[in-house]
C-alpha cells in the first residue's frame, strides 16, 4: 500500500473523512492542506527532501475566501505538479458528474483516478486506491459508461463551435456569419442546418434547446 499521500480538500468535513477512510488502509503518513497552493509547495519540498508523496488526493473545484491563491482548482494543480513530480499518482475526488470533464481529466490531465463525491464514495475511494497502486487507472463503472457513451459521440471542433454559439444567444440562421468571420468551414446555413440536425437525431434530441443543455450537461461546453 502508500506510504506517503497527501489530501488536499477545502471542506474540512470531507477531508476528515478521507483521512477516515486512509487510517482503515492503515497508510503511514498523510497530511491534508486546504489550498492547492499549499499542496503544491508540500509536494515542492518532499522533492527537495527527497521523501516524496506516493498519491495526492484532490478536490477539483475550491471555494475562494480571504486568503488569495495562485492556484485556483484542482485541475490547474494536477498540470503544475506534473513538471515537478511526473511520477506522483493523483486521484480526483469531487462532486463533478459531467463525462467530458471527466473524460479530459484523464486524457489531458493525465490523472490515475477518479471517485465522484456521492453515497458509498468511502468505498469507491478505497477500490481506486487499491487500483491506483497496482498501475490501473479507476473509474466506476456508472461513470465508465457515461464517458464512453460521450466519446462514441465523436464531437469535433466544428460540432462544439456550432453548439457554443446557440448556448450564447446567436440564432441559427446567424450563425453562417460568424463562421464566415472567423474563416471556418462549411459556413452556408445548409451546412450548419444539416449538421444541427444530424447531431439532434444522433443524440435522440428535437430542439436546439435540448441540443444546449444536452452538451452542458456532458461537460462538452
Amino acid at each position: 500500500m502508500f506510504k506517503k499521500i497527501l489530501i488536499s480538500e477545502d471542506h474540512e468535513s470531507i477531508s476528515i473523512s478521507v483521512q477516515k477512510t486512509l487510517e482503515e488502509l492503515n497508510v503511514p503518513t498523510v497530511d491534508y492542506v486546504s489550498y492547492c497552493d499549499d499542496a503544491l509547495a508540500k509536494i515542492k519540498k518532499s522533492v527537495r527532501e527527497n521523501d516524496t508523496y506516493d498519491l495526492l488526493i484532490t478536490d477539483l473545484y475550491y471555494e475562494e475566501d480571504h486568503r488569495q491563491q495562485n492556484i485556483k482548482d484542482g485541475i490547474e494543480l494536477v498540470q503544475q505538479l506534473r513538471e515537478i513530480q511526473p511520477s506522483l499518482k493523483v486521484i480526483v475526488f469531487s462532486a463533478e458528474h459531467r463525462s467530458g470533464v471527466i473524460d479530459s481529466l484523464f486524457t489531458e490531465s493525465k490523472i490515475n483516478g477518479y471517485v465522484r463525491k456521492a453515497r458509498n464514495d468511502s468505498k469507491e475511494l478505497k477500490k481506486a486506491i487499491a487500483s491506483v497502486y497496482v498501475n490501473e487507472n479507476y473509474l466506476s463503472l456508472d461513470l465508465k459508461k457515461e464517458v464512453k457513451k460521450l466519446n462514441n459521440y465523436e464531437f469535433s471542433s466544428y460540432d462544439i463551435t456550432l453548439v457554443s454559439l446557440l448556448s450564447q444567444g446567436v440564432l441559427q440562421k446567424n450563425i453562417p456569419v460568424y463562421l464566415q468571420n472567423n474563416n471556418i468551414r462549411p459556413n452556408s446555413l445548409s451546412s450548419v442546418e444539416k449538421r444541427l440536425n444530424s447531431l439532434k437525431e444522433a443524440l435522440e434530441v428535437t430542439s436546439n434547446e435540448q441540443l444546449v443543455a444536452f452538451c452542458k450537461d456532458l461537460g462538452i461546453i
